[in-house]
């Protein structure tokens, strides 16, 4: 296996665009990119395009006559088909919305293919992780699901095993439906509470299909305002044991920067630093449990300027073995792109203070009166014993 880098950047992703009253900016995309180059990160991963998904591969997850509703729509927005979550105000339709999502969905393909033929051990695609859309409709700001694709792209090429890991706030709904019946997919999701956040599932109960299925999704519900330390205690109480058990042949991680305490849309209290800790923790474990083929996908995050770019400049730097340090200066020139495109003002450090964020570990013992560990043992009790663990 070659041991480079990916970075799956193409220009024109900046194009996925719900107009200017929508929270999900592609300003967010041009600047994490001016990011990582003005760190240097570009020289350290090989920075290539892969092609836009075509309908076959479309359809390895989406139903035909979805492709075709988001082609009419791409063609004719003002006609777009609210039957298929289109034309909505989460979904606006665009011109040449068909395009753009099947370049980021060819973008996480091309990651994934690249990973298993050996051809780089790591592949990012900071566009991608639109994990909401289902099979037969667009939702949460997603029109093709780029994370199940990569994931069923996989399956397709032989990969007998793959775990994916969501981070992002909300729930990883779309990802979860397309293998809720495949043994082959282990789909563990941390996100706030479905009480107090759209999708509004993710219970701890939804454990996967029947038979061999059973057990093969997770659900790790988070109360809303969980802080860094209780976000870090529920991924290490959950995600190492089963990756363990699991042995995934890949794994596929979706970072969504929208747990930060700045989010405008969510409701948990994390910081930069503690997501940078996440990170580096998916990076170990895709080479304790997965012989170091990991493909990292964005996701949500709407705090576009002092979030996002660096969020995912940390993830580019982990993947490339080149990470930036917390306490790293933020280059002017970058400082100077965010006031240019935004009449911001820029962050000036690569950190929120909190670095190293420290937690208390699970095997330490539980407060069975604490809402973090109440919310861990929930998972635990209702998928471990399916897989042959203890609770």
């Amino acid at each position: 296996m070659s041991g480079r880098t990916l970075l799956m950047w193409d220009e024109a992703v900046t194009g996925y665009d719900f107009g200017p009253e929508h929270p999900m900016d592609p300003v967010r995309l041009a600047l994490t990119m001016g990011l990582v180059r003005a760190f240097g990160l570009d020289r350290a991963v090989d920075v290539v395009a892969a092609k836009p998904a075509g309908d076959s591969t479309l359809r390895l997850v989406h139903r035909e006559d979805y492709v075709a509703a988001v082609r009419a729509a791409s063609a004719e927005p003002r006609r777009a088909d609210h039957a298929y979550g289109l034309g909505t105000v989460d979904d606006p339709a665009f011109p040449g919305m068909h395009e753009v999502s099947a370049l980021i969905a060819g973008q996480s393909v091309g990651a994934a293919e690249a990973v298993w033929r050996g051809e780089a051990a790591h592949a990012v695609n900071f566009a991608g992780g639109l994990h909401h859309a289902m099979p037969g409709a667009a939702s949460g700001f997603c029109i093709y699901n780029d994370a199940s694709l990569a994931v069923a792209r996989l399956l397709e090429l032989g990969a007998e095993r793959v775990a994916y890991v969501d981070v992002d706030v909300h729930h990883g709904d779309g990802v979860q439906a397309a293998f809720w019946d495949d043994p082959r997919v282990l789909t563990i999701s941390l996100h706030e509470h479905p009480r107090t956040l759209f999708p509004q599932t993710g219970w701890p109960e939804e454990t996967g299909g029947s038979g061999a299925a059973e057990g093969g999704a997770v659900n790790l519900a988070l109360p809303a305002g969980t802080g860094d330390a209780g976000w870090l205690r529920a991924f290490h109480a959950v995600v190492p044991e089963l990756l363990a058990e699991f042995r995934p042949q890949v794994l596929v991680t979706q970072h969504g920067a929208d747990t930060h305490f700045e989010d405008p849309l969510a409701h948990l209290a994390v910081s930069l630093d503690a997501q940078r800790a996440v990170q580096e923790a998916c990076h170990e474990l895709a080479h304790a449990h997965a012989d170091g083929r990991w493909v990292a996908l964005g996701g949500g995050g709407y705090a576009v300027v002092d979030v996002v770019p660096r969020s995912w400049t940390h993830l580019v730097g982990i993947a490339a073995h080149a990470p930036v340090g917390p306490a790293s200066v933020i280059p002017p020139s970058w400082r100077d792109e965010v006031y240019a495109r935004t009449r911001q003002r820029g962050p000036e450090r690569m950190t929120d203070g909190r670095w190293p964020v420290g937690f208390r570990d699970w095997a330490e013992g539980y407060d069975p009166a604490d809402r973090l560990d109440q919310s861990v043992l929930a998972t635990r009790r209702a998928v471990f014993p399916l897989r042959g663990l203890l609770p």
